[in-house]
This record gives C-alpha cells, sequence and structure tokens, in this order.
C-alpha cells in the first residue's frame, strides 16, 4: 500500500508541478466573487480534531456491517443522511398537483391517463375492466406483460394511438437523458452550496494568504488532469467547498456504483490537508469509510503512514487525494485494508474471509446504488440518471453472475471475464435475489431496456 501511496502522488504531484511552472495562476469563471464564509451556527469546526487518527468517536462500531438491514419492497433500505436520504415530505402534494393539471382533459369515457412513474407495477394483481392496462406477471420466466386494452385503440390529434404516443415520448426523454449524460463536464463551477455537507464553514477562523491562490491552483490541476471516472463540482462564491463522485472500478466489489464526497479546504489549507465527509447512508462498505462519513486515509492524516504517504503542504494536492480513495480504498480486496488483515493475504482463511467481505460489500453497493439513484446529489442529477441507463444491463448481468458462482468484481460489461467458479454462501444469493426486483424496478424507471428478462419470479 505504501509504493500505491507514492506511485500516486508522484502522479499527481507532477501535474501539480505542471500547473505552478505558470508565471500567472490561471483564473477560472468567477473567482473575483469567491468568498471563504464564516458559519453562524454554533458548531464549529476544527480541522484538528475531524481530521485527527482519533477523530471517529461518533462512528459507530465495526461489527455495525455485519448487521441484518430491512428490506423494502423495492430492494432497498434507506436511512437519512444529508441530501440523499431526505424524506419526500411533498409527495402527496406533488401526487395532488399533477392529478389536477389532468382534472380537464378530454378523453374517452373508460379511459385514465396514465401515470406509471408513480408506483411500480404489481405483480399478480389484476386490474378491473375498462382500465387502461393489465399487468400479468409470468412465473415462468418473470417478465411482464402489458394486455392490450381500449386505450392501446384511442387515437391522438396525429392519428398514432395513445400506446404510440406514449412510446414516442418516452424514447424523446431517453434520448435527452443521453445526450444530458454525454454533455456532462468532469469538471464545473456551480452556485449552491445549501446540502453541502460543511456549507456553515469555520467559525471565526481566517484563511492564510495563500489559501485563495492555492484553490484556484487546485481548480486548474481538477479540470485539466481529472480522470474519466472521477466528477467534480465547485462553487463560485464558496471556494472552500467541492463535491466529488467517484465511480467505483471495473474489478472490484465497488464496479458501477457511484460514490460520493463532500470537501472542505480549511482555513489552513494547504498547512493542513482538506477535509473530506463520505455520503454513507449508514453503510459501512469499506474498513476506511466509516457509516459516520470519515475517510480513513494516510494522505489525509487519519491514518498512519510515511513520507509521501501523508500530506505534504506545497506538493499534496486534491487530486491526489480522490485518486488515492479511488485506487487505494476501493480496490478489489477491501477486506485486507484492515490494519493487521494484510498479513493474511496469502492464507486460506485470509482469502475465504476477503471472499466473504467482498459479498457483503456487493449486497451494500448495490443498495447505495438505489438510494442514489432515488436521490442524486445536487448538480449531478444528469450523471447520475445517465450512469444508471446504460450501466443497468452490465449491473444485472453481474448479479445474475454472481448468483451462478461467479468471482465478485470478474464481471464488465455484462460479460464474465474469470472462468474460474467459485461457491458463494447461500445467505449472499438470497440477499442478491431479495435485491434483484428493485433494481429492476428502479432502472425500468429510469428509462432503461431489456431489464425485465432479469426478472425473478414473483
Amino acid at each position: 500500500m505504501a509504493a500505491m501511496d507514492m506511485e500516486i502522488g508522484e502522479f499527481a504531484s507532477e501535474g501539480s508541478q505542471k500547473m505552478l511552472n505558470h508565471n500567472e495562476v490561471a483564473m477560472s469563471k468567477g473567482f473575483g466573487k469567491s468568498v471563504i464564509v464564516v458559519g453562524s451556527k454554533s458548531e464549529s469546526l476544527n480541522s484538528d480534531h475531524l481530521n485527527g487518527p482519533n477523530s471517529d468517536l461518533s462512528c459507530h462500531s465495526d461489527d455495525d456491517a455485519n448487521k441484518a438491514v430491512d428490506y423494502d419492497e423495492d430492494g432497498g433500505d434507506y436511512d437519512s443522511d444529508d441530501y440523499m436520504y431526505d424524506d419526500d415530505d411533498d409527495d402527496e402534494n406533488d401526487y395532488l398537483s399533477m392529478q389536477a393539471q389532468f382534472d380537464d382533459v378530454d378523453l374517452p369515457p373508460g379511459v385514465e391517463a396514465s401515470f406509471s412513474w408513480l408506483k411500480d407495477p404489481v405483480p399478480g394483481v389484476n386490474t378491473q375492466a375498462g382500465s387502461s392496462s393489465l399487468n400479468i406477471c409470468d412465473l415462468t420466466n418473470g417478465e411482464n406483460h402489458a394486455a392490450a386494452t381500449s386505450s392501446s385503440t384511442v387515437l391522438t390529434g396525429a392519428g398514432a394511438t395513445v400506446k404510440e404516443q406514449e412510446e414516442r415520448e418516452q424514447e424523446g426523454k431517453e434520448d435527452q437523458v443521453l445526450r444530458n449524460f454525454q454533455n456532462f463536464k468532469r469538471f464545473d463551477t456551480v452556485d449552491d452550496f445549501a446540502d453541502h455537507h460543511f456549507n456553515s464553514g469555520f467559525s471565526g477562523q481566517q484563511p492564510t494568504k495563500t489559501w485563495a491562490k492555492k484553490i484556484q491552483e487546485e481548480w486548474k490541476i481538477l479540470e485539466n488532469n481529472l480522470p474519466d471516472t472521477i466528477y467534480v463540482r465547485v462553487y463560485e462564491t464558496r471556494m472552500d467547498l467541492l463535491r466529488a463522485i467517484i465511480v467505483g472500478p471495473a474489478g472490484t466489489p465497488y464496479h458501477d456504483g457511484l460514490f460520493v464526497f463532500d470537501i472542505l479546504f480549511p482555513p489552513a489549507y494547504p498547512d493542513v490537508p482538506p477535509m473530506v465527509y463520505y455520503y454513507s447512508g449508514g453503510l459501512r462498505i469499506n474498513p476506511n469509510l466509516y457509516d459516520c462519513g470519515k475517510v480513513c486515509l494516510s494522505l489525509l492524516n487519519t491514518w498512519t503512514g510515511k513520507g509521501n504517504e501523508k500530506w505534504i503542504p506545497k506538493q499534496s494536492t486534491m487530486l491526489q487525494v480522490l485518486v488515492s480513495i479511488q485506487a487505494l480504498i476501493l480496490n478489489a480486496h477491501p477486506y485486507f485494508n484492515e490494519p493487521g488483515y494484510a498479513k493474511s493475504k496469502d492464507s486460506a482463511t485470509g482469502r475465504t474471509k476477503s471472499k466473504e467481505y467482498n459479498e457483503n460489500v456487493f449486497i451494500l453497493s448495490l443498495k447505495t446504488m438505489i438510494y442514489t439513484l432515488r436521490k442524486p446529489p445536487k448538480y449531478f442529477e444528469d450523471f447520475v440518471a445517465g450512469h444508471f441507463h446504460l450501466r443497468a444491463h452490465d449491473i444485472l448481468s453481474a448479479c445474475k453472475a454472481y448468483m451462478e458462482g461467479a468471482e465478485i468484481g470478474s464481471v464488465a460489461n455484462g460479460k464474465v471475464l474469470s472462468e474460474a467458479g467459485t461457491s458463494h454462501r447461500n445467505e449472499f444469493k438470497e440477499a442478491v435475489a431479495k435485491m434483484m426486483n428493485g433494481l429492476v424496478n428502479h432502472f425500468v424507471r429510469n428509462g432503461s431496456k431489456d431489464c425485465e428478462q432479469f426478472r425473478l419470479p414473483c
């Protein structure tokens, strides 16, 4: 791990040095408006406390990762965690508002305006005669079949049936989702920071003279050097804040997942490292990612390290932090990230424990996918929708392959890369099966096609 730390440090530092060689620092849009905000809340942040190795007093026990979690009908559990997991208190009002919009719609008798996104189809439940559609659950292959009714013959003003019109509208929505995803920038500047974990800032602390200049340099390094699996948003009026999404690497139990981090540049930056908060949703998916949001990493001075493994003022960069999280934390065998476990890596017991840990992590990653899709972070909505729209089939293919014995992390782009089979615990297979239909429901609602083939019997 030390060698990997040094390698990533050299890569990121090289990009940083390239920027420092410029005579003047290039200014991004809106720098003149940017300020560091002194928090008005009574809770003030202290970088020494929160970034210290013993700063996890509010974290839950490691045993929390092994506790059973209840699933809802869509395959997920939803613990509240800032922006992603807020209750939708206004759902009923939104429904009534939409209903009111259709009060005067001129439809033939017996035909209802369809709101397929309001709730999932209930397999095996027959609708009454005269309704617009009938959902039948085929217990043989788990597919849903829509029985044609009178609504399919109702012509719209353009001469097309209601069904054809709905299909065209859905295709238009899918095209727009893909266009938004393709146009989504890896780095961009945004405005509203209200839902950011560190939005209250620091109380009574002023930044150093080099603070703003260093952050401007960081912005440029990120804009020019981000890999295509890390996306960043910075805030025009709050230079001390940053938000990032990291895509789970292929070949790991985190593949195709999206992991959200909020970052704060303290007033003493870069003499001290940035502060990083992980949106866990209450799930412990890695020894280095606590369910309370703490990120344990030598580069952040939240874990022990030597030399380039730790934060080096005027040399270490934010890019280095993000790449380190992706490469060193979200790796293929996270079990061995736990202190003292690495020495069992080559033993039969260690390999068994690692495989079981990967099984648990994959389930938690699937749950993270569901509630990130349900409540995406602000300014990343288009990216989240497009990502899961394109990756849904591959995610479901991986679930099916793992239930059949493929090694976790061995599936990429819907194909098993390693033919070597393995035996997974029955508990794992049952947990994946319990998640599958919920994943199908959410992916279909998000516009993904060819997902119904993965639906399991009712």
